[in-house]
């Protein structure tokens, strides 16, 4: 089975995803679904032409590693979604003030973020819940004009 089914299923593993008052992390269904939706998310965008158009960020993705950023971004989103994960990194604005990301830059970063998650059927709450996490960050990372 590939990564892209088991992802699926763990994510519509008994068919809901209104689980009452479970945390955004396990309605995800955990650590295995949230790194290997990160996985494909980094994968998406390491080799995407018009954000690498940036010579900041095109920089930085031959730079860091990509197994490196998977595991930072895993820590993110779960200790963000309420998991049993610390995220230790750097903070959003010491990551990312060198890349001058700009807006067009950061919405191509999210039209990627949501067809990731399409594709991993990743239930329409948890899809909101998820991009609302992600825009929380937005104002530390988008410095560029």
């Amino acid at each position: 089975m590939g990564a892209m089914s088991l992802s699926a299923t763990s994510f519509a593993e008994d068919g809901t995803a209104n689980e009452g008052n479970a945390s955004l992390y396990d309605r995800l269904g955990g650590l295995m679904p949230v790194s290997v939706v990160v996985s494909d998310f980094i994968d998406a965008l390491i080799p995407d032409p018009r954000l690498n158009e940036n010579p900041a960020i095109d920089a930085a993705r031959k730079r860091v590693p990509a197994p490196y950023l998977k595991y930072q971004v895993t820590a993110f989103v779960c200790e963000a979604a309420g998991g049993p994960c610390d995220y230790t990194g750097r903070s959003m604005p010491e990551s990312h003030a060198h890349l001058n990301v700009n807006g067009q830059e950061w919405e191509r970063m999210m039209t990627i973020f949501n067809d990731v998650l399409a594709r991993h059927n990743v239930p329409e709450r948890e899809t909101r819940e998820l991009v609302e996490l992600l825009e929380t960050t937005r104002d530390a990372i988008v410095t560029g004009g």
